[in-house]
């Protein structure tokens, strides 16, 4: 059973009792008249024969309260899109399945693209991105949630439990975050949380100690975590990154525009699993060597906006600082694996941390090397600003490819 205790400056809303599902979902039927919910899946077509989406669907299809289900769907061919819309068909909400790598929604991408304003990479960042404007677009909703497509552990309990603070209309909050605990086949996981998110962190509050930022992001039990929730008006201004810096990047987009009182995070698995990404030592451009890359930008862009001053000195310096304070933190996720009886490799663990620490040096000279450089994708408030009619040719796009290929 979780504890009670609230950590640094964010609303932490946790699972004390194990309400049953049926309770819940009873409550946001109810929640839902008055504040009508959506769900947000970015998926890869291949995600499609995987253990982990079929048990998905399997559970959305029992889930009562759901008025619109957004699935992006990134790198399928046209075949593979006839099959996705059948896959999804068994679904009894209302759905759409957006295929981004169909011709129409290609051609409005290359128009956006032409005037600077679309996401200049392929990936999650641009699949959520899409899916927010669609559903900003058609206007079904007036909550939603995203989660992820790979999750192994996954049960409709979770999207009550995220869900939720957004949907309650007696909550204040436009935006909450999942947390649970990494845990699977005996061992920790989430390194690149535990060994180089919060490390980092405290490393940084060294050098920026009253950083209120920072202070933000150490209030948030799991930063990584790919579970959201939202109020839909918060879309309109939210700018996208689209590198591995998404999760992130929203957190700073949220601080940014919004008090801490009007968000929060949420407990949302006892058990969580999805797929792993290779650590990828020899490829910066893959796995989560990449993703620590783009990560520590995204963080150093943003201290930067508050006045924190960065070269190569400072960079060693957080660098040192980092690698020390992650040994230690390699010694206290083993006790904590020992007395809950799971093994934790050190030697990976180290191993690890050694590659994270080279990493920060070079997301440091990165940024050093272009600081022009704007990862994030515009908001849907300025791309409607630009071309008015965006949202009616996006639902058009999407609806003529559904006529045509549902069949």
């Amino acid at each position: 059973m979780a504890d009670y205790y609230q950590n640094g400056i964010i609303t932490t809303l946790h699972n004390l009792t194990r309400r049953p599902v049926e309770e819940m979902e009873a409550e946001l039927c109810r929640f839902s008249q008055v504040r009508p919910l959506g769900l947000v899946l970015p998926s890869l077509y291949s995600e499609l024969d995987t253990p982990a989406l079929p048990a998905i669907v399997e559970q959305l299809k029992a889930v009562p309260y759901l008025s619109q289900i957004i699935i992006g769907l990134d790198r399928a061919s046209e075949d593979e899109y006839r099959h996705a819309l059948s896959f999804f068909s068994q679904l009894p909400q209302h759905h759409r399945v957006l295929w981004n790598d169909g011709p129409r929604l290609r051609a409005l991408d290359a128009e956006l693209m032409e005037r600077g304003l679309a996401p200049d990479q392929p990936g999650k960042g641009r699949n959520v991105w899409y899916c927010f404007g669609y559903a900003l677009a058609t206007g079904r909703v007036e909550s939603l949630a995203l989660h992820d497509c790979d999750i192994l552990t996954y049960d409709r309990s979770l999207l009550a439990r995220l869900i939720y603070p957004v949907a309650n209309p007696n909550f204040n909050y436009e935006f909450c975050k999942g947390f649970y605990a990494r845990l699977a086949n005996g061992t920790l996981n989430g390194r690149v949380t535990r060994l180089l998110v919060t490390p980092l962190i405290r490393a940084l509050k060294k050098q920026v100690p009253d950083s209120d930022y920072l202070e933000y992001l150490n209030s948030f039990r799991y930063p990584l975590a790919g579970e959201f929730s939202f109020r839909l008006d918060v879309l309109r201004d939210l700018r996208i990154p689209s590198d591995w810096g998404l999760e992130i990047g929203v957190l700073a987009e949220m601080k940014r525009n919004y008090a801490t009182n009007r968000l929060c995070q949420v407990d949302i698995a006892d058990a969580y699993d999805h797929k792993h990404q290779d650590l990828s030592a020899e490829d910066a451009s893959a796995g989560l060597s990449r993703m620590s890359i783009d990560i520590s930008k995204a963080m150093f862009r943003k201290l930067a906006t508050q006045g924190m001053v960065f070269n190569p000195g400072v960079l060693r310096t957080i660098k040192a600082t980092y690698y020390r304070i992650a040994l230690d933190f390699i010694e206290t996720y083993r006790n904590d694996a020992l007395i809950n009886g799971l093994d934790l490799d050190v030697h990976k663990e180290e191993a690890a941390v050694e590659l994270f620490a080279e990493n920060i040096i070079k997301a440091g000279n990165q940024f050093l090397d272009n600081p022009m450089e704007t990862p994030f994708v515009p908001s849907w408030h300025r791309i409607c600003s630009a071309m008015p009619d965006v949202f009616e040719r996006l639902v058009a796009a999407v609806e003529a490819d559904h006529k045509e290929f549902m069949g």
